[in-house]
């Protein structure tokens, strides 16, 4: 047992009851026959058991005190693993590990029995559940909403490095947290016509329905003090079986509504390369942000007589572009079923409304051609041209013109991203940086028009799960050091910077670190069969795999780095192991040419009996949060390379370097203030500043002159193009590389000599190993600012005018 943990052995008796109980009466299985799996149900309903409580307690005072809630509307919420979550956050981890060995099971196993839920891909779900943790922790009423999907992204494997996708099963066995709520079940409609109505209010008759119904997941905060709620929908035909064209044999039509119904909630971000996949993407948008707009306007009204207070008790983040439907939608319900003017329901709307931009870049701006949308929500599209009119109305009244950059409809698209500005009070960027560049470029114009409307939340990550479970080894040493209840107050971490002088602190310090590291060298060498040195540098890049976050410039720099090592083999080169994590979307061909580029330069360099022992490249399969709970503790470089001006803020950025990892980056994002806060002599910064790029791409950028002008890339470019990493298909990467002389809009080649430069700046401070655990101790010390709690804590302060209940 960790000597931090200290027994706390007086509840371990009644969990351990609890666990026997559910075993025999809720999973229906006998001791002597379970499975480590029916042991972790057992477990979790026992855990769950003790969450219902302050759950139904927090529900009782949110309406008893009339609070105002938030809900946070979001297309994934990556929660990862939920039973250690709620162990740790209930503080009942001595007790578990009690219970647990009375039968002769080990916490650890039990605990990564759980499938992670499939409900994310990348930073933008991840985030969501980092503020459903703070929320809660902070006493926030909230519901998060978004999709119960069944197969999530997809599971990834590698076959002969390219990357096949599978449908992830992680329902299969069940979801013990969740409760559905069959009471809770919304008909939301598709297609069909429009009637007009009385006054401004129209009848909409769509000609297709399906049914959203409601799962709740509760999300409890630190120490289960406070308790919200994550309700997801999944998707139902209105029919539940056809049984006319199954008694005349056809078996497949009887089941075909059901298909139909339930693609909707299948698959997170299906493949909109087509016409078919672009009409689920917008079926699924709107399907999730109707049935959390009706929800909660109906929770409203069962508790408020006027719809005027809405404003007052309900503020309505949309978590990206995703949810933008939600102003039309909010603006039908108050106008078509309940009887508002337009002027007064968009005015609410726009008191109610909050939007936060994760991206500047125009295809995740989302546009929908004005046709599709006619055909899908014949009524929205009515609303929009509308809302849109309105306003420009309202700035020729200011004595303003606007341009079609600036409305919602032009040449036959609704622009998605000025449709959730213009119905929103509130739309925020998630860095300074972000923030800076949202207001001169993609909402240049809209802010102008509305000056004041943009703000600035920075990112955060909770601590709970990203240093306190994730990292117990560290968690306790600094406990030990600047004592308890650094978990919900992380500016206690400056406490921490005058121990990185101290070798005693860092020789703790880094001894968990190296802990950190031989648990991921197992799990790796379980995984893929790679062994690992945990005395090697472990530099690590796990993102979803995109050409903006230039995973490419990454494996091009080591490729250079294998043919110095072996120009140059008696030079002292540091060992290093480089790791990448993450998964390309379906349709991205370029991006998944990477993956296989990655695969096959991995193959020839871990391979090469000169290099061995020196330099490893290492790519597991499937990365997700539970994988990312593994590479982060161990990491000793943060990979933060993205194109400046292109990563919006980043969160893994933030979790390395609270777990003592040292970045190298660009100047994007929430690396700008990552860099104030840990001092510029403790960060390795490199490349294009966002103006630099700008400049360039305006002078007339040539990647071609770039690659020419750095040997050693120009180098590595000619050995893909060669077939030096692919001697089975010397022409595989030609698009990859023509792409690159060529094309290159995220500016590898331009950065390219920068970041290895810098790479052997980090060489150099790598080899004086005191004096990089120094500075890993201040990265670690110096991240307080970045929790999850000190930006909701913005939002609630700032944007959504609400208070703690606690």
């Amino acid at each position: 047992m960790n000597e931090h943990f200290k027994p706390s052995s007086p509840r371990a008796p009644q969990l351990s009851a609890s666990i026997q109980h559910h075993l025999k009466f809720t999973v229906g299985e006998p001791a002597e026959s379970a499975s480590l799996s029916h042991w972790r149900f057992a477990l979790s309903y026992a855990i769950r058991d003790l969450i219902v409580a302050p759950w139904f307690e927090s529900e009782r005072r949110v309406l008893a005190e009339k609070r105002k809630r938030v809900y946070y509307l979001s297309m994934e919420f990556l929660i990862g693993r939920l039973l250690e979550d709620a162990v740790v956050n209930l503080g009942l981890e001595d007790e578990t590990r009690l219970a647990l060995e009375d039968v002769g099971l080990d916490y650890a196993d039990v605990i990564g029995d759980e499938p992670d839920a499939a409900l994310g891909n990348g930073g933008l779900g991840r985030l969501a559940a980092c503020f459903l943790d703070s929320m809660s922790t902070l006493g926030i009423p909230a519901f998060g909403y978004g999709i119960r999907y069944n197969h999530g992204l997809f599971k990834q494997r590698f076959a002969d490095g390219w990357q096949i996708e599978e449908a992830e099963d992680w329902l299969n066995q069940g979801h013990v947290w969740e409760l559905r709520r069959t009471q809770a079940a919304i008909p939301i409609g598709f297609g069909g016509h429009v009637t007009a109505g009385e006054g401004d209010a129209h009848v909409w008759h769509p000609s297709e329905t399906v049914l959203a119904s409601a799962y709740d997941t509760p999300s409890p905060g630190w120490r289960g003090v406070w308790v919200n709620t994550l309700r997801l929908w999944s998707a139902h035909s209105t029919v539940v079986f056809d049984l006319e064209p199954f008694n005349r044999g056809d078996f497949l039509g009887a089941a075909k509504s059901n298909v139909l119904a339930e693609t909707i909630s299948r698959v997170l971000y299906p493949d909109d390369t087509t016409v078919e996949g672009k009409r689920l993407r917008l079926k699924q948008e709107f399907f999730f942000t109707a049935a959390s707009l009706r929800d909660l306007v109906t929770r409203f009204l069962k508790h408020n007589d006027d719809l005027r207070a809405l404003p007052d008790k309900v503020a309505i983040q949309l978590n990206d572009t995703h949810p933008a439907i939600a102003g039309p939608e909010l603006i039908r319900i108050l106008v078509d079923d309940h009887g508002v003017p337009f002027d007064d329901a968009l005015d609410l709307a726009r008191q109610t409304l909050h939007y936060t931009n994760h991206t500047l870049m125009p295809e995740a701006l989302e546009k929908w051609p004005t046709d599709l949308m006619a055909e899908i929500l014949p009524r929205h599209l009515q609303l929009i041209e509308r809302i849109d009119a309105h306003h420009s109305g309202e700035v020729s009244a200011a004595g303003h013109t606007r341009s079609q950059a600036a409305a919602a409809v032009t040449d036959g698209v609704v622009q998605m991203g000025n449709l959730a500005f213009i119905t929103a009070s509130n739309v925020n960027g998630v860095s300074r940086l972000h923030t800076d560049l949202m207001r001169e470029t993609v909402f240049a114009e809209l802010n102008t028009l509305h000056p004041g409307r943009i703000s600035s939340q920075t990112n955060g990550v909770t601590p709970r799960r990203w240093l306190r479970s994730c990292n117990t080894g560290l968690s306790a040493l600094l406990t030990d050091s600047i004592g308890e209840g650094w978990e919900t107050d992380l500016d206690r971490l400056n406490d921490l910077k005058p121990f990185a002088d101290d070798a005693a602190f860092r020789e703790k310090f880094d001894a968990a670190k190296r802990a950190n590291k031989e648990r991921l060298a197992a799990y790796l060498q379980a995984k893929t069969g790679h062994i690992l040195d945990p005395d090697a540098m472990f530099d690590i890049q796990i993102k979803r795999i995109h050409e903006y976050k230039r995973q490419l410039m990454n494996v091009l720099e080591a490729a250079a780095l294998w043919n110095e090592m072996r120009r140059d083999p008696d030079k002292d080169w540091p060992a290093r192991v480089r790791i990448f994590g993450g998964k390309a979307a379906p349709g991205y061909e370029m991006a998944k040419l990477i993956i296989k580029l990655i695969n096959d330069i991995r193959q020839v360099i871990n391979a090469d009996p000169e290099t061995k022992g020196r330099l490893k490249i290492v790519y597991p399969p499937n990365y997700n949060v539970s994988m990312a709970e593994m590479l982060i503790p161990a990491a000793n470089l943060s990979e933060q390379i993205s194109t400046a001006g292109m990563e919006a803020s980043g969160t893994g950025n933030m979790k390395f370097a609270m777990n003592g990892a040292l970045t190298i980056g660009t100047l994007d994002g929430a690396n700008v203030e990552m860099r104030d806060h840990i001092g510029a002599e403790n960060i390795f910064i490199f490349g294009k500043t966002a103006s630099d790029v700008e400049r360039t791409r305006a002078e007339g950028y040539s990647p071609s002159a770039a690659i020419e002008a750095s040997p050693r890339l120009k180098e590595v470019v000619e050995q893909i193009e060669t077939g030096v990493f692919s001697p089975d298909d010397p022409a595989r990467f030609h698009s990859l590389a023509d792409n690159l002389r060529h094309h290159d809009w995220f500016m590898v080649a331009a950065d390219f000599q920068a970041y290895y430069d810098e790479q052997r700046i980090v060489d150099a401070a790598w080899a004086d190993q005191a004096d990089w655990v120094r500075r890993a101790v201040l990265n670690t010390a110096s991240m307080g600012w970045f929790s999850s709690d000190r930006t909701i804590r913005g939002y609630a302060d700032e944007i959504w005018h609400t208070q703690s209940a606690l």
